[in-house]
């Protein structure tokens, strides 16, 4: 690696109002180098890495590039000192080509010639190991594709020092090792490279060097050979983090949640779930694996009650509460009805069984109200929308993979967020505030959200803290069928580890949790059972304490034939 210094940031502060981002941060990027950029949610990173691109300036500070003081008071003036950023959400133009994006903006002597531009996209491809068509539209493409065509953007205007934030939040395993090889090409072409992200093995796997920042402050920075997962959790919390997933056994697991042979088709007309079923229990997690874009997001709002189906039923089981089975004792018939449905237990939950016993014998355990019986509720979910869904009685609580989008009202505070699940339960007119207020104030203490205040509107969090609002708000239902789509994606170790904890609560409180992630090491660590989905349609079920990655990355590239529900 070259010790030439590409930038410098020196004594770089910014403020926004009384809250300070950054304070006095001093860092180095050399040429020829991939740096990450880690830190707690909410401690500066995407601050810092937006006033070297010219979206913020500093309050306070000076940064210099080649060795020369530099002012960057726009995006512009970073694409003229060959500086580009990747943005976590893509800035593409829906309607055009991969090559009317990347030349958008640029400026040009007369007008644009598209034969040259796809050629000089192509070869700028072919150098650095893309694959991408410059000709197809964006709104035929992969996420991947759409990030390489951001990539390509800024290399086409020069740059020759590239920001990455949170680049491998929606790619598959392969797609972000194909990135990797990408980036160590660049890496060997002299370009400075830095990478924001919360994954601590793709920190240790691709860089060079870690910067670590802790409340808007530079901590330290370290050889990636010389850290470890440990080192660098303990100084991005300031202290030692246990990164263990504390799995328990599924006690007494009852069907709570029967999907069977779910089909639906999108705007488009393009079927999207084919003939999905599954069953989800109480006191388990069900952890949902694919490929991004199989179909997990519409799978859940179509139990949720967003998504319209073609066929299919959705059945919640609602338990009753247990009784004795005293109250059929004289009906022998209704006892051996029951009995073959397994619905008799011991009053530690232990089933029992009637099978083969002399009638004077059930009578006699009968008798002795030693025995008891849960006669289930059971609602069709179908065809409902989530205001007819919660009157039923169903606690669902759906975490959304779109978090301002669909889970909460970016503008508004977090007490006003919380009134989201309670403000048709008031009086016509009128609303409390006090119970979502002290609702808010529990989940920013338990929770360790941080944020300038209780009123503070919940775009102006980073993504990390505007996550521990949603899953907090939806635990706090008290949920019996909990969702949560991608609800640790862009947190930090240490706030993944608390969300993990808390969906690990609700199992042990007897709540079927369906969980959709991304990372399989976390799917395997976290999940009881694991459903496998692939173009809509599931392709197997596995146990997540004895199976492997390598069989689970099989069964999400599986198209050739449906899954049949484990315990058929």
């Amino acid at each position: 690696m070259d010790n030439k210094i590409a930038l410098s940031m020196r004594n770089v502060t910014k403020r926004f109002g009384k809250v300070v981002a950054n304070r006095n941060v001093n860092l180095d990027v050399y040429q020829g180098e991939i740096l990450a950029v880690l830190g707690e949610n909410g401690c500066g990173k995407t601050t810092l890495m937006n006033m070297i691109a010219g979206i913020y300036f500093p309050d306070e500070g000076q940064i210099y590039k080649d060795g020369q003081e530099v002012v960057i008071r726009s995006p512009k003036d970073a694409f003229a000192l060959k500086i580009g950023m990747i943005h976590q959400h893509f800035k593409l133009v829906d309607l055009f080509t991969a090559s009317e994006n990347i030349v958008l903006g640029v400026d040009e002597d007369g007008r644009y010639n598209l034969k040259n531009v796809n050629s000089q996209v192509s070869q700028i491809a072919e150098k650095y190991g893309f694959h991408i068509d410059p000709k197809k539209k964006v709104y035929d493409m992969s996420v991947s594709e759409k990030q390489t065509v951001e990539i390509i953007k800024v290399l086409y205007r020069g740059a020759d020092l590239l920001i990455l934030d949170e680049p491998t939040a929606v790619l598959t395993p392969q797609e972000i090792e194909r990135l990797f090889n990408v980036l160590r090409r660049m890496k060997e072409d002299g370009k400075s490279i830095i990478i924001i992200t919360h994954k601590l093995h793709e920190v240790l796997s691709i860089s060079d060097r870690v910067a670590i920042l802790r409340k808007g402050e530079h901590i330290a920075t370290v050889n990636t050979c010389d850290a470890t997962e440990s080192s660098l959790t303990e100084m991005m919390v300031g202290k030692k983090v246990s990164l263990d997933i504390a799995r328990s056994q599924p006690v007494n697991p009852q069907a709570r949640l029967l999907v069977k042979g779910l089909n639906c088709k999108n705007a488009e007309g393009v079927q999207i779930l084919k003939d999905v079923s599954f069953t989800a229990n109480s006191g388990e997690i069900l952890g949902i694996a694919g490929i991004a874009g199989s179909g997990q997001k519409e799978l859940l709002e179509a139990i949720a009650g967003l998504q319209l189906l073609d066929s299919g039923e959705i059945t919640f089981v609602n338990p009753k509460k247990d009784k004795p089975v005293t109250f059929f004792h004289k009906s022998l018939r209704r006892v051996k009805e029951l009995d073959a449905q397994g619905s008799f237990h011991d009053p530690e939950g232990k089933p029992i069984s009637f099978k083969g016993m002399k009638n004077s014998q059930i009578r006699k355990l009968v008798a002795a109200d030693k025995v008891l019986f849960r006669e289930d509720e059971v609602m069709s979910l179908r065809g409902r929308t989530p205001l007819e869904i919660r009157s039923l009685g169903v606690r669902l609580s759906f975490v959304p993979e779109d978090r301002l989008g669909m889970g909460l009202v970016g503008s508004m505070g977090i007490t006003d967020n919380m009134m989201l699940r309670s403000y048709r339960k008031g009086p016509a007119g009128f609303l409390s505030r006090k119970k979502p207020k002290e609702l808010a104030e529990e989940i920013i203490r338990e929770l360790e959200v941080a944020t300038p205040g209780i009123n503070t509107p919940v775009r102006r969090l980073s993504g990390g803290n505007v996550q521990k609002v949603l899953v907090g708000r939806e635990i706090a239902f008290a949920p019996k069928v909990l969702m949560a789509a991608y609800p640790v994606r862009g947190l930090d170790i240490n706030s993944s580890y608390t969300i993990y904890n808390l969906l690990n609560k609700q199992k042990e409180n007897g709540v079927a949790v369906i969980f959709v992630g991304e990372d399989l090491d976390v799917l395997l660590a976290l999940c009881d059972r694991i459903m496998v989905i692939n173009s809509g349609r599931v392709t197997g079920f596995v146990d997540a304490r004895t199976t492997t990655k390598e069989e689970v990355g099989l069964l999400m590239t599986q198209t050739d034939r449906p899954a049949q529900e484990e315990n058929e």
